[in-house]
């Protein structure tokens, strides 16, 4: 393997002969094996090299593994790739770029952001929490966000983000990372997820949740008005 690296949700596994796209799910987790190890119940995948062995253990198989051969061009133009949006932290990501991303869209925001044709990375978890710090409704028609607004849910983005980096990560209740320890951003971060009739960590207003294409989605009626 020459390289690995991310797009998206997509670890890319670089060889000589082409790029192995691989999506980790709900639940995947790609780990470094001794060689010859027992093979664990939902090990689905394994790379053997000359000095480490790489296996996906995936409880829930929604994730995927994919090859894009070296002559059909470069990875990013694969179908899964080429319609992604920009990096959150791509320097480029900033208030003009979603303002423009977003113009005229009549989607609620909420699903604007999971769509990922104007930003990747901001899942379900983390679009409630951005909404929140951003004080945006999740409602609130895309196309109909003042450039001001953008400007802070490209920044409520980065944060939440960060924050959810610095603690571990969210996902799963039972899922663990690979030093075996749960992502602990609910307990250190979470305003607004999973806390529906819970007063608002800044107003006391009660959380609501409803749902937004077939997703839960959290927000304070207060602090967030459309």
């Amino acid at each position: 393997m020459r390289a690995c690296r991310r797009r998206g949700k997509y670890l890319l596994m670089e060889f000589d002969r082409g790029t192995q796209l691989v999506h980790l799910g709900m639940s995947g987790s790609v780990r470094s094996v001794q060689n010859g190890a027992l093979l664990r119940k939902h090990d689905h995948v394994e790379w053997q090299f000359e000095h480490a062995t790489l296996r996906l253990h995936d409880p829930r198989r929604f994730g995927a593994v994919l090859w894009h051969p070296v002559e059909d061009g470069p990875v990013e133009q694969h179908a899964l790739l080429r319609g992604l949006g920009i990096e959150p932290f791509d320097p480029k990501f900033d208030a003009q770029w979603l303002h423009k991303g977003f113009a005229g869209r009549k989607t609620p925001v909420k699903q604007a952001l999971l769509a990922g044709d104007v930003v990747v990375g901001v899942g379900n978890i983390y679009a409630s929490e951005s909404l929140f710090r951003a004080g945006i409704h999740p409602r609130a028609a895309a196309g109909r966000l003042s450039a001001v607004r953008c400007a802070r849910l490209v920044q409520a983005i980065r944060q939440t983000l960060t924050d959810a980096l610095e603690s571990g990560g969210s996902t799963l209740r039972d899922y663990v990372g690979a030093d075996n320890e749960p992502g602990a951003y609910f307990d250190l971060h979470a305003a607004v997820y999973e806390r529906d009739g819970q007063p608002c960590r800044a107003c006391t207003t009660p959380v609501r949740r409803i749902v937004q294409g077939q997703r839960a989605t959290y927000y304070c009626p207060r602090c967030q008005r459309v």
